[in-house]
């Protein structure tokens, strides 16, 4: 199993989400959480200084996904996040190890 974190700009978020419907996912989170990053350097280039440590709204989807549907998933969320400009997002891919369900008997 893998778990694929996205970090992505809020306006996407439905977007991607949107996308995800349909997706051969085991379980889905989503996040609201601010970034700093290379992003920075390139806005402070043409902002004044009040925003050059500025920390930048971002969402963040976690998502689960057996190993064979990693790279269909990994595809789906990459194009639909995408934009072309400074600051798209991340997306990070990490094997999960273990993996326990909580249930009340």
């Amino acid at each position: 199993m893998k778990q694929i974190i996205a970090i992505i700009k809020p306006f996407l978020a439905d977007k991607v989400l949107a996308e995800l419907d349909d997706a051969p996912l085991e379980a889905l989170q989503v996040h609201s959480v601010k970034g700093y990053g290379r992003q920075k350097n390139y806005l402070d280039q043409y902002t004044e200084s009040e925003y050059s440590h500025a920390f930048l709204p971002k969402v963040e989807i976690r998502m689960w996904v057996q190993d064979s549907r990693a790279d269909e998933v990994l595809d789906l969320v990459s194009k639909s996040a995408r934009t072309g400009r400074i600051g798209d997002g991340k997306i990070l891919v990490v094997p999960v190890l273990r993996c326990e369900t909580i249930i009340d008997i």
